[in-house]
């Protein structure tokens, strides 16, 4: 009889439990166009994630659940980003990791938020936490403390010397905001900036900046030009005879693309994604990776990955895939992740263990120089 009673406890335990056999997990990222190199090493990552989770078998309530991933291209677009989330929604997913695009998140934020369902995003513009949804983390630093990190740098760390300094953006607003912030750190750490220039995310024409630097003796370039811009910009400030001006850029600087190029003046990029080997986890990261993809991982895959182990957990603690007890989960959990250490949200979604590192490119890669999450 005990027997009995045991066995149809466990059944009514089992069928009373408030999370399915399979749980959906959305992830929306760019998987065509120029991005998407970036977009399926995000996707890879938490598809690398669930199958290591469901090899191993998460027990909820006595039962096993799996995860199944939906995957959706935002295509980089906001517009295209408001018709995936309403599609992920309609999957029934109970969490997404997503997006790659700042601009993409922050107007895909809303429906994910009527829904109550957790958003996990990469994208570092401030908005997008201030947006003030509950469902708004962010999974590395903002570009609050990245604005900070290429001030501060630049101003303390490449010159001895107070000597003067240019700001230059694209003109997007991405690109804008992160040099007002850069500028200023700089301002805040008692350095001139005796330029501040702004030009199309196009332009590879910089004949009147580079006789403003040369009026002005500007030592350092901060500047969140693209990879391309950069290069114009170095090879007609050598040809100006400027060689010992330095240059330090954003995360849109860091790509293999500049790797390739030999440049004639020191550059140095910033970045709130840290590559994986910079953690002592890391090294098993990659290898897993590129055992399964045949590649070493290209971008913030590791981010990805943790993201989505923090999510299993998450729902075996809360023992429900309810958007507000999984989001309030989420957000109250101080999470030993697998690759980036800590993972913890604060009350604003943001993570508080973000970094930002900075690098340089030496020897075809981009060699770490400093990290830190206190710029």
């Amino acid at each position: 009889v005990a027997a009995g009673i045991s066995a149809f406890a466990l059944v009514g335990l089992i069928a009373c439990s408030k999370v399915p056999d399979t749980v959906k997990i959305g992830v929306a990222q760019p998987l065509s166009g120029p991005l998407a190199a970036l977009g399926k090493d995000m996707l890879q990552g938490v598809e690398l994630a669930v199958k290591e989770i469901n090899t191993s078998g998460v027990q909820v309530d006595g039962k096993t659940v799996h995860f199944q991933v939906v995957a959706v291209d935002d295509q980089s677009s906001p517009r295209v980003g408001e018709q995936v989330a309403r599609h992920l929604v309609d999957e029934g997913v109970v969490a997404v990791i997503g997006h790659l695009n700042s601009g993409v998140s922050i107007q895909a934020a809303p429906i994910y938020a009527a829904s109550n369902i957790p958003q996990l995003a990469i994208s570092t513009q401030p908005k997008y936490t201030q947006l003030g949804l509950p469902t708004t983390l962010r999974l590395v630093a903002s570009d609050t403390i990245q604005g900070r990190a290429m001030g501060a740098f630049a101003a303390t760390t490449l010159s001895e010397s107070a000597g003067a300094c240019a700001v230059v953006d694209d003109s997007s607003s991405y690109g804008k905001a992160l040099a007002d912030l850069a500028e200023k750190s700089l301002n805040a750490h008692g350095r001139t900036v005796a330029a501040r220039r702004s030009f199309d995310d196009k332009t590879t024409e910089f004949g009147s900046l580079v006789k403003e630097l040369k009026t002005r003796s500007v030592e350092t370039i901060v500047t969140t030009l693209a990879d391309f811009q950069v290069v114009a910009l170095v090879k007609q400030l050598a040809d100006a005879g400027l060689n010992n001006i330095k240059i330090v850029g954003g995360d849109t600087l860091k790509t293999n693309k500049l790797l390739a190029q030999k440049l004639p003046l020191e550059v140095f990029a910033t970045s709130p994604v840290l590559e994986p080997t910079e953690f002592y986890r890391g090294a098993k990261f990659v290898e897993a990776y590129s055992t399964a993809y045949g590649h070493a991982p290209v971008y913030g895959s590791h981010y990805a990955y943790d993201a989505m182990y923090l999510l299993s957990n998450a729902v075996q603690r809360a023992r429900s895939v309810d958007g507000k007890v999984l989001t309030a989960k989420l957000r109250e959990l101080d999470f030993m992740a697998p690759v980036t250490n800590v993972m913890k949200f604060g009350p604003d979604g943001e993570q508080i263990y973000g970094s930002v590192g900075v690098y340089r490119p030496r020897g075809g890669r981009w060699e770490p120089l400093m990290s830190s999450d206190r710029w």
